[in-house]
């Protein structure tokens, strides 16, 4: 789902104005309106094999005070797509997911038993909210866990800030967070109803590293500093680095998880992440078992910080 663009003033930081350039953005986007909005291959392939309803863009809340918060259409009456959603047997959630992590380093049982509680949970709930469209329980352990976690793999995360943009059932920040139980995660998502969800699951997960937050993540990232935003599933390169324009230096790395079609969207994306000040640094391309598919994840420094 790609957001939609805000016509609101650009935040700042308390007590600290952002770079003047930033100021000709309102301009810059004024002229770029209507060109260019459909790069050829743009986004094609994104979120192949991923959930509808899961780390949807955000827009439309508030962080603070919910009853001053705009309500988003995501939390007005939807049709839920899947209401007979099957619920496998713990023993059954468990062996998907040992066989898509079946030869991964540092990954524990007790890690299992997590991610195996999050999915049946995140299921059980897709019952009256839409969450995931995918169900069956290899396709989730694959798609949903391995992909999100295999950030550990790559990225330096020890110690760090870490903010999941549009965060939908919590992919990738709950894998993420709960692989590395260091750092900090704050789970950012429009949807105020997942957003308690998210509150509730994560206490029942006890991951105290883990912060939900209602609210979009530029208006977050206008009031706090993250070391690293995580994105997947929510639109195009091109579009995700025009979502975070206006506090780009709220930020030091952009890693967005991506499908096959990776770099015909950096291509598409490429001047206007010049543009903007993000710089591609690492692509790491890699598998899904049982010929699911290939995935990449993208490392964009960002004018924040000096990279990784």
């Amino acid at each position: 789902m790609t957001p939609e663009e805000d016509d609101e003033p650009e935040a700042v930081h308390e007590g600290e104005a952002f770079p003047e350039e930033d100021l000709e953005d309102l301009a810059d986007d004024a002229a770029d309106e209507g060109e260019d909005d459909v790069e050829e291959g743009e986004g094609e392939g994104e979120g192949e094999g991923e959930g509808e309803g899961e780390g949807e863009g955000e827009e439309g809340a508030s962080e603070g005070d919910p009853k001053k918060a705009k309500k988003s259409k995501d939390d007005e009456e939807e049709e839920i797509a899947h209401p007979d959603t099957p619920i496998p047997k713990d023993s059954v959630m468990r062996k998907a997911l040992e066989w898509a992590f079946d030869g991964e380093e540092d990954v524990t049982p007790a890690l299992i038993e997590k991610f195996t509680e999050h999915a049946l949970a995140m299921l059980e709930k897709n019952r009256v909210m839409n969450l995931t469209a995918i169900l069956d329980p290899k396709e989730i352990a694959a798609k949903h866990y391995l992909d999100s976690w295999r950030v550990t793999r790559l990225v330096p995360l020890m110690a760090r800030k870490v903010l999941d943009l549009g965060s939908g059932a919590g992919f990738p920040g709950i894998p993420v967070a709960l692989a590395e139980p260091n750092l900090s995660m704050t789970l950012c998502d429009r949807t105020k109803k997942k957003v308690d969800w998210l509150i509730e699951i994560a206490e029942k997960l006890g991951a105290k590293n883990v912060h939900p937050a209602w609210a979009p993540a530029e208006e977050h990232l206008a009031r706090e500093r993250v070391d690293i935003v995580l994105v997947r599933a929510v639109s195009s390169v091109r579009e995700n680095v025009r979502t975070l324009r206006k506090v780009r230096h709220s930020l030091q790395d952009y890693v967005m998880l991506k499908g096959s079609s990776w770099s015909r969207e950096v291509r598409a994306a490429e001047r206007e992440a010049e543009r903007l000040g993000f710089k591609l640094d690492t692509v790491w391309e890699h598998e899904l078992p049982g010929e699911m598919g290939g995935r990449a994840i993208l490392v964009y420094r960002a004018p924040g910080g000096a990279g990784m």
